[in-house]
């Protein structure tokens, strides 16, 4: 049911309030300080604004929020492209063809497609939002553990399109991550499982500590390595010249990759406990599968970064529609923005269309002022950001690893933060050094634990039956179209062998 004009009305001039305006700003640019800090994620960022909205009425403490977590989600994209280093989760998908590009000189060319595709991401998302939201919310409460399930195996197959070269080392890095999350409780029988006894690790592997360790701290040793081989150049050219140049083109090259990633995305995060970092690993494999050239990928290549970029902004208005018409939440910021709208006496759920229609609105209306806002924004970000270029690599390295540390602390609030990241940063740097990719691990430990856990959660409802599984339509086309992609990428594996074989028999 489409509102009132006189609803819409009361809505604008709520967000046109100055200061409503000027926490949009501020909130902006912390949201773009943390999402650029390594270690950082826009969920910190959303939390350490909280008590800040104890403070503010409704309508301002809804746009720090909603504007912080857009900023960051995309702020991530900026140290992912120059120093290999995802300040996000969200970031990681995509980081090695950003760093690939600026490499090759094209850093405008990276960031500034990040920033425009992030800001048409971010307005598919809130139009959906706002045209879709019942009904997509009720789409997302079909899901049950079996549902769950088969979207956690879909996920977990497009680490072998993730990989560029190798499939069999991917699949191992998988492995490697599916192992690294049963660490913890049993999710059925509460047993401690590969604990050795220390309390800390009863949490499981925490997701920030690991992901700055593979990616932010492998890095780092290589960039020891490096300095004590005397290399002292720096691996990301300076550029020069407008930030936006050239966009166009890769828009207008690539418009269909826009609006799937974008669609993507908004359904994913609109999936209770998805979120926009499930959506950029997704929207990234699924570009790649689709690509006519897929071996580009992980090289530098613009494509799959347009997906994942439209994908992850997407999905943090996709994540409001289960909160908002429900009060699921729909990723850890909105598990955050359902307690400030008890807070604010805006219990969600589908009164909150009824009772306060010209505050839902003003939200919506927020959503898309912060996808605007963020290309100003990201803008004087990445212009502010150059400098760290020209900042030599012995001073920026050790700058670097502080924010890391404090990063992995702030997560755990203990050493063992800071533990798991060096372990996991050693395992990162080993791996890479001998060609298994970093990126399947990551992918192992997000959904490693929805995979075990709906697992098992099926089984027990289906009394060990595995028919269950595809007993209801929408499990079943998931099942159906997971076992087609195994079989096929079976198929094609046997295929290549086959080839392979023929060529060393002919050669000889």
């Amino acid at each position: 049911m489409l509102p009132s004009l006189d609803v819409l009305g009361q809505a604008f001039l709520l967000v046109m309030d100055p200061q409503v305006l000027l926490v949009v700003l501020f909130a902006g640019a912390f949201g773009m300080f943390m999402g650029a800090m390594p270690g950082l994620t826009a969920t910190m960022a959303v939390a350490l604004l909280v008590p800040l909205t104890f403070f503010m009425d409704p309508i301002p403490a809804l746009a720090a929020i909603v504007t912080a977590s857009g900023m960051a989600i995309f702020a991530g994209d900026i140290p992912g492209a120059m120093l290999r280093i995802p300040g996000t989760p969200a970031s990681a998908a995509y980081v090695e063809d950003s760093y690939r590009l600026s490499v090759a000189g094209k850093l405008n060319l990276s960031l500034g497609t990040n920033i425009i595709v992030s800001c048409i991401g971010g307005l598919f998302g809130v139009t959906v939002l706002i045209l879709g939201a019942p009904v997509l919310a009720e789409f997302a409460l079909l899901f049950t553990s079996f549902e769950y399930f088969w979207l956690a195996a879909l996920g977990l197959s497009c680490a072998i399109f993730i990989a560029s070269t190798d499939p069999l080392k991917a699949a191992v890095a998988l492995m490697i991550g599916l192992a690294l999350a049963t660490v913890g409780l049993d999710p059925t029988s509460g047993v401690p499982r590969f604990t050795f006894g220390q309390i800390d690790m009863l949490s499981g592997i925490e997701f920030i500590p690991a992901m700055i360790g593979l990616f932010a701290l492998a890095e780092i040793l290589r960039g020891m390595i490096r300095l004590g081989g005397q290399e002292t150049h720096q691996d990301v050219p300076p550029t020069s010249g407008p930030l936006f140049k050239g966009v166009g083109g890769v828009i207008w090259t690539y418009p269909k990759n826009i609006l799937r990633g974008s669609t993507l995305g908004t359904l994913i995060g609109a999936l209770p406990g998805a979120g926009a970092d499930i959506a950029a690993w997704m929207s990234y494999a699924v570009s790649k599968r689709f690509s006519k050239t897929p071996e580009k990928y992980g090289k530098g290549h613009v494509e799959g970064l347009v997906d994942a970029s439209a994908a992850n902004n997407s999905a943090v208005a996709g994540s409001w529609i289960p909160a908002l018409v429900f009060g699921i939440p729909g990723d850890s910021i909105t598990a955050i923005v359902i307690g400030v709208l008890y807070m604010k006496g805006m219990n969600p759920g589908p009164t909150v269309f009824l009772m306060n229609p010209q505050l839902i609105y003003a939200v919506f209306m927020i959503f898309i002022l912060a996808a605007l806002v963020m290309v100003p924004l990201g803008w004087a970000a990445v212009k502010v950001a150059r400098p760290v270029l020209r900042v030599p690599r012995r001073v920026l390295l050790p700058i670097v690893l502080s924010l890391c540390i404090v990063g992995a602390f702030a997560m755990t609030n203990s050493v063992y933060g800071i533990i798991l990241m060096a372990a996991m940063g050693i395992l990162g740097w080993v791996l890479e050094e001998n060609g298994f990719p970093v990126a399947p691990i990551i992918l192992g430990l997000v959904l490693g634990g929805m995979f075990e856990r709906m697992f098992l959660t099926s089984m027990i409802k289906s009394d060990g039956s595995f028919l269950e599984f595809f007993e209801r339509p929408v499990a079943a086309g998931l099942g159906v179209a997971v076992l087609l992609l195994w079989a096929w990428t079976l198929f094609k594996g046997i295929q290549s062998m086959r080839a392979r074989a023929a060529a060393r028999k002919n050669a000889a």
